[in-house]
């Protein structure tokens, strides 16, 4: 299943979601590789594109359920970030294959798990592995500031997609 921008749904029971993500030259650093501020970028607009809901006449993976702005009265807040760069991402006109799945599901929190590919195969390297990194998402009431229980409706719609933790590599 995919949707119009082509994000991919991955076949049932993987429990990944895959998001193509296009490079801009903008995103290139004076070292011509993707800067560190721009994968965080990146990162951010799979994960619009893969957890909030589409504008009308858009289609998006079943997981786009959060409905987040001001107007809603429901904010959803970066509450942590981590990233693990495991090696440098050149300019490609092919895009990313951001794969992400759910670490935790908490009570008004979800642990967003992100590993970035290259689009394509080599013979000597298979898929590149370029990044790993998890975003702690809060959903929050925009009057009070506190936080909101996640919907029975956005649990079951990420159930499917919660997996392993990231463990990163310089932990011991």
């Amino acid at each position: 299943m995919t949707d119009t921008d082509g994000a991919a749904v991955a076949p049932s029971g993987s429990g990944r979601l895959h998001i193509p993500i296009h490079l801009r030259w903008g995103d290139l650093d004076a070292f011509n590789h993707v800067n560190n501020t721009s994968m965080l970028k990146l990162l951010e607009e799979a994960r619009v594109r893969a957890f909030w809901v589409p504008a009308p006449g858009e289609t998006a993976p079943p997981t786009a359920v959060l409905e987040s702005s001001i107007f809603s009265g429901v904010l959803t807040l970066i509450a942590r970030q981590e990233i693990e760069y495991l090696a440098p991402v050149p300019y490609q006109r092919d895009p990313l294959d951001v794969q992400m799945w759910f670490g935790k599901i908490g009570g008004s929190s979800i642990e967003v798990c992100y590993e970035v590919y290259s689009p394509v195969e080599t013979a000597d390297l298979g898929r590149q592995l370029y990044a790993r990194a998890t975003t702690v998402i809060v959903k929050v009431d925009a009057a009070t500031g506190r936080p909101l229980r996640l919907t029975s409706d956005e649990r079951a719609s990420w159930a499917p997609y919660v997996g392993e933790p990231i463990s990163y590599g310089y932990r011991r």
